[in-house]
């Protein structure tokens, strides 16, 4: 769709499929007194890449077709090559978005939670630890419901079935089980009762918000990733309270983000809650029912039609 987007507005889009690298496709960055060049070999074609003038960083695979026969080679292979892929990416002197250093600091969820507290965003009392005395206190401070989640949702795969780690509500019996939190820290979060649950995304300085009602569903109603597809024709255009959007804008900015997916919650008395922002968030299935223009204003932020937020250096 970004493609799509771009050729409409008489871009020329390459695309890297980094799972090629290194097998399929080759760069080679040469130094030299008089400068650098850095160049891009696929099957179809040379690449000049100090031409380009604006990167959109995407997901990452590299190293991923590579042989497991290479033995006890294989993982240094790896490593070694996202490092020269993810430094190849770094060193172009183009606009990106968004650079890698960028998105890693939002990664971190402590980071961007303090400065929504400092721009005036309302936040669910949460706590992070890996103290079971504290955690048990914490909890039980709370005049209500409390949920926990892991710092970035991942799978474990148990006999060859893959079970997904989702926001989950702490029960009773959860209690006397938080030992556990010695060998892995956790996030522990007051439940705010909810009647939607809103994603806004976010494109250089335009605002786009979409809401759904996961409260339909038993397994949606903490979490509505459980059943994502199911909700996928539910989501609407949403409007925010008009003091929220300065404070969205003010935290890309200080994080030095052009793209941020960002979740709240709403409840039944109108409270915002602001949860996180994911630098990398997905948005294709808000293209279509709710028809947020997101691939136009990815490609106009690309080809520098619209004002950018700067990267923080």
């Amino acid at each position: 769709m970004v493609e799509e987007a771009i050729r409409r507005r008489g871009g020329e889009p390459i695309r890297l499929d980094t799972d090629r690298y290194p097998l399929e496709v080759k760069i080679n960055t040469r130094y030299e007194n008089s400068g650098w060049s850095q160049r891009l070999k696929t099957p179809n074609g040379d690449i000049d890449l100090t031409q380009l003038t604006a990167v959109w960083y995407r997901r990452f695979y590299a190293g991923h077709g590579l042989p497991e026969t290479l033995g006890d080679l294989y993982d240094p292979s790896i490593q070694e090559s996202r490092r020269t892929l993810w430094g190849s990416i770094a060193s172009l002197s183009c606009f990106q978005l968004d650079p890698l250093s960028s998105v890693r600091r939002a990664d971190h969820k402590e980071v961007q939670t303090r400065k929504a507290i400092e721009l005036g965003l309302d936040i669910p009392r949460s706590l992070f630890t890996n103290d079971p005395d504290e955690a048990r206190a914490f909890i039980e401070s709370i005049d209500g419901p409390v949920i926990t989640k892991m710092q970035h949702p991942f799978a474990v795969y148990r006999q060859g079935i893959e079970n997904v780690v989702f926001t989950t509500r702490i029960q009773p019996d959860d209690l006397s089980a938080l030992e556990g939190l010695r060998f892995c820290p956790m996030i522990f979060q007051e439940e705010i009762v909810k009647t939607l649950d809103v994603r806004v995304t976010i494109v250089g300085k335009q605002i786009f918000s979409a809401a759904v009602d996961a409260q339909t569903k038993a397994e949606t109603q903490v979490d509505w990733r459980r059943d994502g597809v199911g909700l996928i024709r539910s989501w609407k255009p949403y409007t925010l309270p008009e003091d929220i959007p300065p404070k969205l804008l003010a935290l890309q900015n200080f994080l030095g983000l052009n793209y941020g997916a960002i979740d709240f919650v709403v409840s039944p008395e109108g409270r915002h809650a602001f949860l996180e922002v994911n630098a990398v968030g997905e948005f294709f299935w808000l293209v279509d029912t709710p028809g947020l223009p997101i691939p136009d204003a990815l490609a106009d932020t690309l080809l520098g039609r619209v004002e950018r937020i700067p990267a923080v250096v």
